[in-house]
């Protein structure tokens, strides 16, 4: 999927002069009180420029916060493939950045208010808050160099327009939820499984497919490895196509059982689920044979790229039923 990119002149229309001043006077205003109340927020570690936000303390976390940081929003959920590939980018950034701004993950799955609040339509979406006013920054699994030029001019936005200057990091402090603790013993599949792990996220899918497959090779029922290759499969198939060309195809040609698939993997790797459930299961009622077996058995691999436990898996395997008999 491209990138949808939002222009950070969205800025000025969140924030007119009005406002940004209104902005700005409040977020002085939270320093100060910081201030007066414990002199400010004081050093923080590395680790604590990554955090997880859910609805109960969204208020807290980015509302507040946002008063001293800029606060980036990575919406996310475990069976989004771009997701995997963008949120290691942006901590690794959030660190590299130090402190110039904090990075928020929001699971959409878990905290369904705040996408709706947001407005987001597709995942993985990127958000900012400053100085309690949000802005779009990109929709997508948008690429490192594009990702950085959004930040940059974000970080100058906050400074300039609302006076925050970011966190000051110490990397010798200790997280703020205390020591972190031991490493689990390593499995005796771990390196191939971190293996392939690296190869998804340098975008070489074959080469994750091949680490699955040899961990799937000795022990067939690793569940993890299983769910791995079902996703770098995915990937592979998708990573070659014509996004323009395949959803034309399935648009005019909706008896074309290739056509179908083609744009339900697309769906899938959008995050649009449903999407692609439910058209491979129309697809499963109009056909018949050999095609019908094609789409059912495409179907059962794109429910473990979702996984098991995933209401819309259950759902679509209930349609599923209904579609075969």
């Amino acid at each position: 999927m491209q990138p949808r990119n939002m222009s950070m002149s969205g800025v000025v229309d969140l924030a007119a002069v009005k406002a940004a001043q209104e902005a700005k006077a409040k977020a002085e205003q939270a320093r100060a009180e910081a201030a007066r109340q414990g002199g400010g927020p004081g050093a923080v570690s590395p680790a604590d420029l990554v955090i997880d936000v859910d609805e109960a303390g969204f208020e807290r976390e980015v509302l507040q916060r946002s008063a001293e940081v800029p606060v980036v929003i990575d919406f996310w959920a475990e069976w989004c493939q771009p997701c995997k590939q963008l949120s290691p980018v942006l901590e690794r950034l959030a660190v590299e950045y130090g402190g110039r701004f904090l990075l928020a993950k929001i699971d959409v799955d878990a905290n369904q208010m705040l996408m709706q609040q947001f407005g987001v339509q597709g995942i993985p979406a990127v958000f900012a808050v400053v100085a309690g006013q949000a802005l779009p920054l990109f929709q997508g699994a948008a690429g490192e160099q594009q990702i950085r030029q959004t930040l940059d001019q974000l970080v100058q936005v906050a400074e300039e327009r609302f006076g925050l200057t970011g966190l000051t990091v110490d990397p010798d402090a200790e997280p703020a939820g205390g020591a972190e603790p031991a490493a689990a013993a390593a499995g005796p599949y771990d390196a191939l499984l971190e293996a392939a792990v690296q190869a998804l996220d340098a975008g070489d899918f074959g080469g994750a497919v091949q680490a699955y497959r040899n961990v799937l090779s000795a022990d067939p029922a690793n569940t993890e490895a299983k769910l791995g290759l079902a996703q770098a499969e995915l990937l592979q198939r998708v990573g070659g196509m014509d996004p323009q060309r395949v959803r034309k195809e399935a648009a005019e040609k909706p008896a074309d059982v290739e056509a179908q698939i083609a744009a339900a993997d697309l769906d899938l790797v959008g995050g649009h689920v449903e999407d692609a459930f439910g058209r491979l299961i129309e697809t499963v009622r109009r056909t018949a044979g050999d095609d019908r077996d094609a789409v059912r058995v495409r179907l059962l691999e794109l429910f473990e790229v979702v996984g098991p436990d995933d209401p819309r898996v259950a759902a679509a395997r209930r349609a599923l039923a209904r579609a075969l008999f």
